[in-house]
């Protein structure tokens, strides 16, 4: 096996670095601003252009920036280190809209992959979080077109998307329908405050007889919950890298820190108990980082679906939890001055708390990886492809 990055990996990560450094500019007026005015959205939107990171996960001869999985993981660990979430700043489209028809694909999909357009994901609502198969919103038929009511919470982005990809009932068949967020009857109920600083907003919104033709329907009936597992998956991969990140870039200031502040009459770094917490993140860092290369590069090997949607689980689980320990680790280097905003790893330590809950709560996790191993047995998890 070899491990080591190929030169188009490298060329990628440094590509990526360098829009990392472009957009890092702009973290403190996000902190303070809860958010960027729509001249530095322009500003950063040519930013990504220039560095032709546009919809990573879409195909080249879309207009994509045609990826791979474990290239969108090499790109999206460097984009981790930012504060604000601004690496959602780089528009990715959800991969349900590869189900678009070429019609579809004309009025939604192009536009976003150009930069256009930005899609917003609608599933949780009040009775369904952990479970989306318990969702409540409905479409029912009238005549060619479809009626949709319901509510979503947490929309992630919808503050800023034109349009959302809205999971819905017809007949207990779920179903995915593209709705333009300006259609009648779509309106935001409110938009909660979180204990994150996020470049977008998670409005809830409220479907009131919403009329669509058939032509928003996305995929076929009853095939709703597939396309969304599926975005589970890649979502739950792209946690995994910029967790890392994140983590990564909180051990590396910890440690500059510990080097540098004198204590007793010596440096940080000089005390064990210190070095201790620096030695446990560096250990988790290395650990986690292979185990997201490691299943992002099964996801290009056209590992199971299953197989894979139960690995993604494992890697969101794993590097989430261990991502929030070694921030929490990096902030107690720092002592007061990791509890003050103006420190980047006091925001990502509020930020990759929620990595922990939304696309699955850990423990959703653990329950999607206890499932496939009773299903299908274990040997399946433990093993790299081929292996049996």
């Amino acid at each position: 096996m070899d491990f080591t990055y190929t030169p188009a990996q490298l060329e990628i990560k440094a590509r990526a670095a360098s829009l990392k450094n472009v957009i890092m500019q702009y973290e403190d007026y996000c902190e303070e601003n809860n958010g960027l005015t729509p001249e530095m959205h322009a500003e950063i939107r040519q930013a990504v252009l220039d560095h032709r990171f546009q919809a990573i996960n879409m195909p080249a001869e879309l207009g994509g920036a045609g990826l791979s999985v474990l290239e969108q993981a090499i790109m999206q660990e460097e984009l981790g280190e930012l504060t604000g979430a601004l690496w959602d700043v780089m528009w990715r489209p959800a991969n349900a809209l590869r189900a678009c028809t070429p019609a579809q694909a004309e009025r939604w999909l192009l536009p976003e992959i150009r930069g256009e357009r930005r899609d917003a994901v609608a599933v949780t609502e009040p009775e369904a979080g952990s479970d989306p198969q318990n969702i409540r919103t409905t479409a029912v038929r009238d005549g060619d077109d479809w009626i949709i009511n319901g509510e979503k919470w947490f929309v992630t982005v919808g503050d800023a998307a034109d349009f959302q990809i809205v999971l819905a009932s017809v007949d207990g068949q779920y179903t995915t329908f593209i709705i333009d967020t300006d259609t009648p009857g779509v309106s935001v109920k409110r938009t909660p405050r979180y204990t994150h600083t996020f470049v977008y907003e998670h409005p809830e919104f409220i479907y009131e007889d919403v009329r669509v033709s058939d032509e928003h329907r996305l995929g076929e009936i009853g095939q709703g919950y597939d396309l969304i597992r599926d975005w589970f998956v890649e979502e739950r991969l792209m946690i995994g890298a910029r967790t890392i990140g994140a983590a990564a870039r909180a051990t590396r200031l910890a440690a500059e820190h510990a080097r540098n502040r004198q204590q007793f009459g010596a440096p940080l770094a000089s005390f064990q108990m210190i070095q201790d917490m620096l030695a446990t993140n560096v250990c988790e860092i290395v650990a986690n980082r292979n185990l997201v290369y490691q299943i992002a590069w099964e996801a290009d090997q056209g590992v199971d679906r299953k197989t894979l949607h139960a690995k993604a689980a494992v890697c969101k689980l794993s590097t989430s939890e261990a991502s929030n320990r070694c921030v929490d680790r990096a902030l107690q280097i720092f002592g007061g001055k990791g509890y003050m905003r103006e420190n980047p790893v006091e925001r990502l330590w509020r930020e990759l708390r929620v990595d922990r809950i939304w696309e699955g709560t850990s423990e959703i996790q653990k329950l999607i990886i206890g499932n496939e191993i009773m299903k299908r047995g274990i040997d399946g998890m433990l093993d790299y492809p081929g292996a049996q």
